[in-house]
């Protein structure tokens, strides 16, 4: 140790950055998120913070916080759309549809061997029948979902579904057929 009195006054310091204070610490673009452009039915509630901009909400339907609807996404009647969802350009949810937490819609088959990165072009549409319920932290990708079809929490569809059924699974498979859906 050293014999050089010590200062009583500590430095300074940005938290984590170990630059002094006063030092120009980079700083971020905000970008509110909210609500933009969206054609709202009626009844419809919406628990913020969410992001939502261009879409269509159906009435009676319900989003719940940190959901993001993009673009162009059209969502039916008594939907209910539970928190941390992402519904991206390019998908119809059709009536009485429950799409639970963490479920993830995407457009993007990367078929060049990489992200579109905004070509739309590249995008490919998702079309949700009627009374389909999405479990917990699903990912859809483009398909088409048979109406009354049930898919199983953490299932991730990569093919249409094209009879009613409770699907599981990566890839998602039909583990039991429904009947009168």
């Amino acid at each position: 140790m050293s014999n050089r009195p010590r200062s009583c006054r500590a430095r300074r310091r940005h938290p984590g950055t170990g630059r002094p204070a006063g030092q120009r610490v980079n700083e971020p673009r905000l970008t509110t998120a909210g609500i933009a452009d969206v054609q709202f039915g009626t009844g419809v509630s919406v628990v913020a913070p969410v992001n939502l901009y261009g879409c269509t909400i159906g009435d009676d339907t319900f989003i719940g916080p940190f959901v993001e609807i993009q673009s162009g996404v059209t969502i039916g009647s008594r939907v209910r759309i539970q928190s941390h969802a992402f519904i991206c350009e390019l998908v119809t949810i059709g009536d009485d549809c429950f799409i639970s937490h963490g479920a993830m819609f995407i457009n993007d088959l990367f078929q060049n061997g990489g992200p579109a990165r905004g070509d739309r072009s590249q995008y490919r549409a998702t079309v949700i029948g009627e009374r389909v319920s999405i479990g917990t932290n699903a990912t859809i990708l483009p398909v088409t979902v048979a109406a009354g079809s049930v898919i199983g929490a953490g299932a991730v569809v990569t093919k249409d579904i094209v009879r009613p059924g409770v699907y599981a699974g990566n890839p998602a498979r039909l583990v039991r057929t429904l009947e009168n859906s």
